[in-house]
């Protein structure tokens, strides 16, 4: 089974145990996700299964869009509403404070990854490693903010709307909001709204072709050298400038790239549904 879609996960699971939920539900034994939800967070998951996992590198995944909220006073290991140790009472903000801080925190913002995150260090998640005590350290980042407003300020909770580029964290963002107020704070709630356009619309199956926006181009030599992955002539081509390009084909599709004289199989033979 082939398919692509936008799914909706709970707050309080895993993607992955989400995932292992959509492939009992769909009876689909190879699946897989893009831009992994902490377990706390709710929201937009895109899912593939079948041969259309090997689209997400090929993608377009920003921006992405979260709902958000901030604990003002909280204090958290993990930067959301687990392994909180200290809550601090604070005095409300004025709103022309938050304004400012919020409108400061634009454009590209360097920061360092919540150490309870998904982050590969030496072949361990780095949650992993850090809900066993082990220390380390990762390498400082940066993120696009593209747009990001308060939409609420109940106090000590701050709401707020955030648009970024893929690789994000909020967590990290609001670390950096809480540090430009001088106080403490972790995420009580974080939804993903949406990746790069794409929203949750009851699990409807997504045409991939449309999904890859690529140019399309077409080869005019034997169909047979591009199924049996044969080295294929630039000459052959209708479009022979450098660039990515959709083949398409009435049972498949390929994605290529040429790059000067050569052509590179970036995908090859992935089934149509």
């Amino acid at each position: 089974m082939n398919a692509i879609f936008v799914a909706k996960k709970p707050a309080g699971l895993s993607s992955n145990h989400f995932l292992n939920r959509l492939k009992r539900k769909y009876n689909c034994k190879k699946a897989g996700f893009s831009g992994t939800l902490d377990p706390f967070a709710s929201g937009a998951l895109l899912v593939a299964f079948g041969s259309y996992t090997r689209l997400f590198s090929h993608i377009n995944k920003s921006p992405k869009i979260y709902k958000a909220t901030m604990w003002l006073g909280a204090k958290s290991e993990s930067g959301d509403n687990q392994n909180i140790s200290e809550i601090a009472i604070l005095p409300p903000f004025e709103p022309e404070i938050l304004n400012k801080t919020i409108a400061k925190l634009s454009g590209e913002i360097s920061y360092t990854p919540p150490k309870f995150s998904a982050k590969n260090i030496n072949g361990t998640r780095a949650y992993k490693l850090a809900r066993s005590g082990v220390d380390f350290e990762l390498k400082t980042q940066t993120m696009q903010v593209f747009n990001a407003k308060i939409t609420n300020y109940s106090h000590p909770f701050l709401s707020f709307e955030i648009s970024v580029s893929e690789g994000s964290y909020v967590r990290s963002y609001a670390q950096i909001f809480a540090k430009n107020l001088g106080v403490n704070a972790t995420l009580s709630a974080l939804e993903r709204v949406s990746e790069g356009g794409l929203c949750y619309e009851n699990e409807r199956f997504l045409d991939p072709v449309l999904l890859l926006n690529l140019e399309k181009n077409e080869y005019f030599g034997d169909i047979l050298e591009i199924k049996n992955g044969k080295k294929l002539d630039k000459t052959k081509f209708k479009r022979q400038t450098n660039g990515k390009f959709l083949l398409i084909y009435d049972d498949f599709f390929s994605i290529i790239e040429i790059k000067n004289d050569e052509v590179i199989y970036c995908l090859n033979k992935v089934e149509k549904c």
